[in-house]
């Protein structure tokens, strides 16, 4: 436990940080973690897959079981049909969206552009090749090796495909 507390604690901590937005209950979902990780010991097990991708799964787990369950006790119940204008239940996305960004965060400023060029504000390649000052094919090249590296990072945080 001490061998995984000193590798993963500080990310695992990070991640919860990300999700929870406080730094009290961030350590509160990283405790936790940690302690159901003591409790089903054969998750340590290298061999069975990334140790850090389990740990942030179940933190992501932790937040979210935690928000439906405050969410639970809050709803009030009613016959009536919801009006369309109503709030949609937006969390998995939110939460989505902080996984993708906290992988973002691990690729090289160059793989970060071209993503953000391409993908974010919707570029063509030619387009993004001029505004990064760099050829077309780097673009392409780089573009494919952003997606693959992005694709190993939301790997590591538990995030497959």
């Amino acid at each position: 436990m001490k061998q995984l507390h000193d590798e993963h604690a500080a990310a695992l901590w990070g991640f919860c940080l990300h999700l929870t937005s406080d730094p009290v209950r961030a350590e509160d979902v990283a405790q936790e973690t940690l302690l159901r990780a003591w409790q089903h010991s054969e998750v340590l097990d290298e061999s069975r897959g990334s140790v850090r991708s389990w740990l942030f799964t179940v933190a992501r787990n932790i937040v979210i079981d935690e928000w439906r369950s405050k969410r639970y006790q809050n709803e009030k119940y009613t016959d009536q049909v919801p009006e369309a204008g109503d709030p949609v239940d937006q969390t998995d996305a939110l939460l989505q969206s902080w996984v993708v960004a906290e992988a973002i965060t691990s690729l090289s400023p160059e793989h970060r552009a071209v993503l953000l060029e391409c993908y974010y504000r919707g570029h063509s390649v030619a387009e993004a090749s001029r505004r990064l000052g760099v050829p077309e094919g780097t673009v392409k090249s780089r573009t494919h090796y952003a997606l693959r590296a992005l694709r190993l990072a939301l790997e590591e945080l538990g995030v497959g495909a």
